[in-house]
């Protein structure tokens, strides 16, 4: 696996988890700001599918592959 990919894996959970923190810094703020926090998690929605989706497509292109499957 190159080591773009790895980074590009390891900002994308980082934004994830970001996103997360955001959320919950919303949340426990002020019950009022439910709008940011429904955004801050309807990000995180999305960069989790756009995440499964890059590593289904890396795996599809040989790219990554799962440990313990022999080819």
């Amino acid at each position: 696996m190159s080591s773009e990919f790895k980074v590009l894996v390891a900002v994308v959970l980082a934004a994830i988890v970001a996103s997360l923190g955001k959320a919950l810094f919303h949340m426990s703020s002020s019950p009022e700001q439910s709008e940011q926090t429904v955004r801050a998690l309807t990000v995180r929605i999305g960069l989790s599918i756009a995440l499964f989706i890059l590593l289904l497509g890396a795996w599809h292109f040989g790219l990554i592959s799962p440990h313990g499957v022999q080819r």
